[in-house]
C-alpha cells in the first residue's frame, strides 16, 4: 500500500459539541484532561504509573513500570503483585455491598439482581468448585456460554485462583470450539444445556459433546449450568451440572495475588491464515486500562446503569462487560437474547425498564434497528439514556445522526471507539464532556495512545485526504502479550511490517483537518462482518474440506448493514453448476460453514468458477475479488494473471 491507493471520499464536515448540561455533570474536566495528556505527552511512565497507582489495589508494589529488554514483548508493572477479581469485587464490599452489580433480563422473560456482596459469594463459591475439580494457577479453562451472569462469574472464579479462561462465543460451531480447546491445552469445559437466542433455544452442550468427541484429550471436566432446561446427555465421570459443582462450596475464597503479567486470559481472534490467534493478555495492564477507559470514555456516574450489549465471547464483552465497569464499582445490565424479540422495541424496552443511563452498541444492531423506523424507540421512554456508545467498526454518519436524533434525542454526546481485541481497551474516542465530534469519526487517541498513519516507509501521512497504516508507536499496559505458543507470528503479524518500530493495527484511516481520525477499513484480509473479525482463511478452509469444492477464496462485500458481507467465490469439483444445481450447492454449502465454523461465518453470496484469478507464480490476486464482489469496475492492472478469461465468470457475466 502507498499513500495514492488510499483516499478518502468521505466529506463530513458537521461538528457536534458536548451538551452544556452534560459538561456541568460531568466526571472528568476540559482541564483535568488536558493535564493527562500532557503528562503523558511528557512521560508516557509516569502517566502510567499514576493511573495504576490511583486505580489499582496492588498486594505487592511494582519494581519497573515498563520493562522494554524484550520488546515486542513488553512487560507492565514488573514485580507487582495483585488480583484482578479482588480488584472488581472485593475492594467495593465496604462502600457498596448492597449495591447492584448485574442487572439480568433474559430472552423470554425473567430479571435478576445480584449485589456486589452476593456477586463475590457467588464468585468465590465457584472459585472453589474448580479447585474442587483440580484447576490451579495457570491452568487453561475454555467458557462456552449464553450470555448469563454465571458466564462473568465463571470469568471472575479464574481470574480469583489464577486459572487462564478463554471465552468462545456460544455462536462458534463445535468444530471452532474444538479447535480452540485443543489451542489452549484446556483441562476444563465450562457450558450450558443451551441459552436463548432468537426465539428459540441454542444447544451449546450438544455443540460442546460434538467437539470433545472430535477430540480433546486435555479435557478433564465439564461443568454445565442448567439454563433450558433442554434433555442433554450427561457423561458420567467427565460432566457435572453446575448446581452440583457449587452445592457444598464455601462462599469465600481468598483472592490469589498473581505476578503483572500473568495470562488473565485468551481470546481467540481470527487472522489471515486458517489457524485462529489466540491473543494473551496480562492481569495488571489489561485491568488498568480496561477501568480506566470505561471511566474516562463513559463518563461514569455512581448511579449509572450501564449496558455493553456485546456477549462475554468477544473482547467488547470482557472489558466493558465482566472487567472494567465492575473494578470501578458500576452497575451493568446484561441481556440474553436477540434484539427484536419479540419484537423491534426490545433493546428500547429493556432501556425504559431498567431505566438504562448509558448505551453502547455496535453499528450493525444501530442500523438494523433503524429499519423498523423511528416510531418504535419513540414509543418508548428513553429519557434516562444520557450517553451513547459506538463500537465494532466505523459507524457511518448516517446512522450517527439516527443515533443522535432518534435515541439520544440530541442532547446525547455518542462516543464512537475504536480498538481491538489485541489492544485490550478503547484506544481512541470521543472524551464526551469535551470533544466536539464529527459524525462517523473516532476522533482523537486517549492520553498515553501515540497513534499515527504512516505509508509504506514508516513515515507519518501528512496530507488528511491521504490515508496510511494505523500504527501505535508506543506500547501501551493493555496490548496483547503474545499469540498463546506462538510468539512468532505475534512478531510477523503486529511488528514485521515496520520492523519492530511501532504496533501495526491492520486498518487503514487518515485524518481531517481537525486532526480527528476516520478509520477507512482492513488492510488485510480480515473481515469484520456485524462487528466480529473473522478470518477469510477460516471460511476458505471450511468450504475447500467440503467434497464438492476444490478450491475456495473469500473477500468482503460491504454491506449497509453488516458493515461487511462474506462473498466466496468456490472452484467446485467437476463442471460448474448452474441453474437448480447452483442453487443447491449454495444452499448446501452455507449450512456447511456454518456447521463448520459457525453461522455467522455463512457466505452471503456463492459464485462458482473454473478456476480464482491467479499470478503466474500462483497468488490469488484478492484486490480483484474485493472489486468484482463490489460490483465495481476493475481498473487494477490484470496483465500479469495467469488466465484473465476468468474475469468474466467471475463477474458472472457468462
Amino acid at each position: 500500500m502507498s499513500e495514492g491507493n488510499i483516499k478518502s471520499i468521505l466529506n463530513e464536515e458537521r461538528l457536534f459539541q458536548p451538551p452544556t448540561d452534560f459538561v456541568k455533570q460531568a466526571a472528568l474536566s476540559a482541564t483535568e484532561l488536558e493535564q493527562r495528556y500532557a503528562l503523558a505527552a511528557q512521560d508516557s511512565n509516569a502517566y502510567w504509573e499514576k493511573m495504576a497507582t490511583d486505580l489499582i489495589v496492588w498486594d505487592k508494589p511494582w519494581s519497573q513500570v515498563l520493562d522494554d529488554s524484550k520488546a515486542p514483548n513488553y512487560k507492565w508493572f514488573s514485580g507487582g503483585e495483585l488480583n484482578v477479581s479482588a480488584n472488581c469485587l472485593d475492594v467495593h464490599l465496604e462502600t457498596r455491598a448492597d449495591k447492584t452489580a448485574i442487572i439480568f433480563e433474559g430472552e423470554q422473560g425473567g430479571v435478576r439482581r445480584i449485589s456486589y456482596a452476593e456477586l463475590t459469594s457467588e464468585v468465590s463459591r465457584f472459585a472453589n468448585a474448580l479447585k474442587a475439580s483440580g484447576i490451579s494457577c495457570g491452568d487453561r479453562v475454555v467458557i462456552y456460554m449464553p450470555m448469563v451472569p454465571e458466564a462473568v462469574i465463571a470469568m471472575q472464579a479464574c481470574a480469583r485462583i489464577g486459572a487462564i479462561h478463554s471465552v468462545v462465543f456460544g455462536g462458534f460451531s463445535a468444530v471452532a470450539l474444538r479447535d480452540r480447546i485443543n489451542d489452549a491445552g484446556a483441562r476444563m469445559l465450562i457450558t450450558a444445556d443451551g441459552g436463548f437466542r432468537g426465539g428459540s433455544p441454542v444447544e451449546l452442550k450438544r455443540a460442546a459433546d460434538e467437539a470433545l468427541s472430535g477430540g480433546c484429550p486435555t479435557i478433564e471436566r465439564v461443568i454445565v449450568l442448567q439454563r433450558t432446561k433442554q434433555d442433554v446427555p450427561m457423561k458420567v465421570g467427565r460432566d457435572i451440572w453446575w448446581s452440583d459443582a457449587i452445592a457444598d462450596q464455601c462462599d469465600e475464597c481468598a483472592p490469589l495475588p498473581v505476578e503483572a503479567s500473568h495470562p488473565l486470559f485468551l481470546l481467540y481472534t481470527s487472522g489471515s491464515t486458517g489457524k485462529p490467534k489466540g491473543v494473551q493478555h496480562g492481569s495488571a495492564g489489561y485491568l488498568l486500562n480496561a477501568r480506566l477507559t470505561y471511566e474516562t470514555v463513559f463518563d461514569y456516574q455512581e448511579t449509572d446503569v450501564f449496558w455493553c450489549t456485546a456477549d462475554v465471547g468477544w473482547i467488547t464483552g470482557h472489558s466493558y462487560v465482566a472487567y472494567g465497569p465492575l473494578a470501578a464499582g458500576a452497575t451493568i445490565l446484561m441481556y440474553e437474547g436477540s434484539p427484536t424479540v419479540p419484537d423491534a422495541g426490545r433493546f428500547w424496552k429493556i432501556c425504559e425498564t431498567h431505566k438504562v443511563t448509558v448505551f453502547y452498541t455496535a453499528p450493525t444492531a444501530i442500523r438494523a434497528l433503524m429499519r423498523f423506523g423511528d416510531e418504535v424507540p419513540e414509543s418508548y421512554d428513553l429519557s434516562s439514556i444520557r450517553l451513547l456508545g459506538s463500537v465494532g467498526e466505523p459507524i457511518n454518519p448516517e446512522a450517527w445522526t439516527w443515533y443522535h436524533r432518534v435515541i439520544g434525542r440530541e442532547v446525547c454526546p455518542i462516543v464512537d471507539t475504536w480498538w481491538q481485541t489485541e489492544t485490550g481497551g478503547i484506544m481512541m474516542s470521543p472524551v464526551p464532556s469535551v470533544t466536539a465530534t464529527p459524525p462517523g469519526s473516532c476522533t482523537q487517541p486517549l492520553p498515553g495512545i501515540a497513534a499515527d498513519i504512516v505509508d509504506d516507509q514508516g513515515n507519518t501521512v501528512t496530507s488528511p485526504e491521504l490515508g496510511g497504516y494505523l500504527v501505535i508507536r508506543k506500547p501501551w499496559p493493555s496490548m496483547l502479550q503474545t499469540i498463546w505458543g506462538d510468539n512468532d507470528r505475534y512478531i510477523e503479524t503486529y511488528w514485521e511490517k515496520f520492523h519492530g518500530r511501532f504496533y501495526v493495527a491492520g486498518d487503514s484511516a487518515h485524518t481531517d483537518k481537525h486532526g480527528n481520525f476516520w478509520i477507512m477499513g482492513r488492510i488485510d484480509d480480515v473481515l469484520n462482518v456485524s462487528g466480529h473479525r473473522l478470518g477469510t482463511m477460516e471460511v476458505e478452509s471450511a468450504l475447500v474440506s467440503h467434497e464438492k469444492v476444490v478450491e475456495a477464496a473469500v473477500v468482503g462485500r460491504p454491506d449497509e448493514i453488516k458493515g461487511e458481507a462474506i462473498f466466496a467465490y468456490v472452484v467446485p469439483c467437476g463442471a460448474r453448476p448452474s441453474g437448480d444445481d447452483a442453487k443447491a450447492l449454495v444452499k448446501e454449502l452455507r449450512a456447511w460453514v456454518s456447521k463448520q465454523v459457525g453461522p455467522i461465518a455463512k457466505p452471503d453470496n456463492i459464485r462458482f468458477a473454473d478456476s480464482l484469478p491467479k499470478t503466474r507464480s500462483g497468488k490469488i490476486m484478492r484486490r480483484l475479488l474485493r472489486t468484482i464482489a463490489s460490483g465495481e469496475a476493475i481498473t487494477q492492472d490484470t496483465s500479469t494473471l495467469e488466465d484473465p478469461s476468468i474475469l468474466d465468470q467471475l463477474r458472472g457475466e457468462d
